[in-house]
């Protein structure tokens, strides 16, 4: 989730668990200090966009080095405000604001490495778009109503409220998530498209509007794309098709940034090439033909050449047309996506 969110949500855990132990503000505050230190991952360098793709979300989101680092941190602030005795609420409330970026960083769709060191499997719920208003708007308004309402001496009430709201939205999005898959699959065995892989993800802002990819086996030559709102009358959905580049993985496929996107992606990547260069493209982030996540990874000369270092390539699509047709086509009006 973006960092707005996560300072958001670390304020109203910590107003919540350190309850009157502490002035709210204090709570607040570390609260969100801590929400916000995993994303410090961000600034390290690992030698080329790729591999700082994959390895981000990776042991700063683990539970279980989360878990470790809880301890000295709690310790560190206990002390800083000379409260030893309130060590185990702040234990708490700082333990739960650095876990809770991890699990929501797990709900969306790109992919965080929550069994570390046990496992690098990436986990993405993909209920939740990375930028919602509706779950951000109601921990802002709890915690900012709760810090004003703390300097008349009244109760946190609001800040619970809002942490009520946005996790049923949490909720919300999952059900939805489910229901939209479920017509995705009867549309595409419909339609006679063998999908051995389908990903439901919202589009952008909201969780009205989704997007399903589906891929077939691994020498599929082709992925399709659709769209469903949860206000389309009928089950009908249609599918555009695109060319995967099975042909061009399999010249690649001793490249380590391949192997790498195709691992992370879990499944959901397409070859290209074009104007001498090929690469690959994470398919879950964006849509056709404009992705966040799109690498050049070799030339082309008389067979690939890889290069030294990948090249993200990564495109946005025109923000005034493309927010036109997501909030017409979310309302369920049936239109074609902006290509």
């Amino acid at each position: 989730m973006d960092s707005l969110t996560h300072v958001a949500l670390g304020a109203a855990i910590g107003l919540a668990t350190m309850g009157r132990r502490t002035a709210p503000w204090k709570a607040a505050l570390w609260g969100a200090v801590a929400a916000t230190l995993p994303d410090l991952d961000v600034f390290i360098d690992h030698g080329d966009p790729i591999r700082n793709m994959v390895l981000h979300r990776a042991e700063t989101h683990a539970p279980f080095w989360l878990t470790l680092f809880s301890i000295p941190f709690a310790a560190a602030v206990a002390r800083l405000h000379g409260g030893w005795d309130r060590f185990g609420r702040w234990w708490l409330a700082l333990w739960l604001a650095l876990i809770s970026h991890a699990l929501l960083d797990g709900m969306t769709v790109y992919g965080t490495q929550l069994g570390l060191p046990f496992t690098s499997r990436p986990y993405g719920v993909g209920s939740i778009f990375i930028i919602d208003p509706l779950y951000t708007l109601p921990l802002l308004v709890g915690v900012a109503w709760s810090l004003r309402a703390a300097h008349g001496g009244r109760g946190r009430a609001p800040n619970l409220i809002g942490l009520a709201l946005s996790t049923a939205y949490l909720g919300w999005g999952v059900v939805a998530q489910q229901q939209v898959e479920g017509v995705a699959r009867q549309a595409l065995a419909a339609q006679g498209i063998a999908a051995e892989r389908v990903l439901v993800t919202p589009t952008a802002f909201n969780s009205l509007l989704w997007r399903v990819v589906a891929v077939g086996g691994e020498h599929d030559p082709h992925f399709h794309e659709g769209f469903r709102s949860l206000l389309d009358d009928g089950p009908v959905m249609h599918f555009d098709r695109f060319e995967r580049g099975t042909a061009l993985a399999a010249e690649l496929q001793g490249i380590d940034g391949v192997r790498r996107i195709q691992a992370f992606s879990r499944g959901f990547w397409a070859m290209w090439e074009s104007g001498g260069r090929a690469g690959i493209t994470d398919l879950r982030m964006g849509q056709e033909p404009d992705y966040i996540f799109r690498f050049a990874v070799a030339e082309r000369r008389s067979t690939p050449a890889p290069l030294p270092v990948a090249q993200q390539l990564g495109s946005r699509p025109d923000l005034e047309r493309g927010l036109t047709w997501l909030a017409r086509r979310a309302l369920g009006e049936p239109l074609p996506p902006p290509r």
